[in-house]
């Protein structure tokens, strides 16, 4: 799977209560927490600038930061950049995840929800010069997993835009934004 080779920048919704709670959100549609909601408003400064279009997922997480950080654009839905179905281990402890390859219990396999992802995003990037995607951390992980070959590793920040960029050498520039 690959990601076609145009620039975005992609941004995780503010803080959730089940994020502050360290639970596992997933297709949880969960609102944001007051922090969330001063995250989202907290990076429209940074995301002032005009953009091709703002997609999010069909989550009001990522709504409700659209609406804070990037008040004067109409988002597009796109379900496929919905967060991954933990399936029981929704609202589980974070300490519980099973490894991304594996299939939680109930839940969405990481290849299905890999495929959805990229299937979401080349979409934006073949009709879209300078999107914005507001999305989940899971979304990220397959990002990284696509372009760094893999999904470990810190998760990202709330409500903390990241560059995305190709490089001329094939590879990709990620940036703070």
């Amino acid at each position: 799977m690959t990601i076609i080779r145009r620039p975005f920048v992609f941004m995780r919704h503010g803080e959730t209560p089940l994020n502050a709670a360290g639970l596992m959100g997933g297709i949880t549609d969960s609102p944001l927490s007051e922090r969330g909601i001063e995250q989202a408003k907290a990076a429209q400064a940074r995301l002032d600038r005009t953009w091709s279009v703002v997609a999010i997922s069909g989550l009001q997480r990522t709504r409700i930061t659209a609406l804070h950080a990037v008040p004067q654009y109409e988002p597009i839905v796109l379900l496929g950049l919905n967060e991954r179905n933990w399936g029981d281990l929704e609202q589980q402890p974070i300490a519980q995840q099973t490894p991304y390859e594996v299939t939680p219990p109930n839940g969405e396999p990481w290849a299905d929800f890999q495929a959805r992802v990229i299937d979401a995003i080349n979409q934006l990037l073949t009709h879209y010069d300078t999107p914005l995607i507001i999305a989940h951390s899971g979304v990220n992980r397959v990002l990284n997993n696509v372009i760094l070959g893999s999904p470990y590793g810190p998760r990202i920040n709330n409500a903390e835009p990241t560059l995305f960029t190709p490089s001329q050498d094939n590879d990709w520039l990620i940036t703070p934004y």
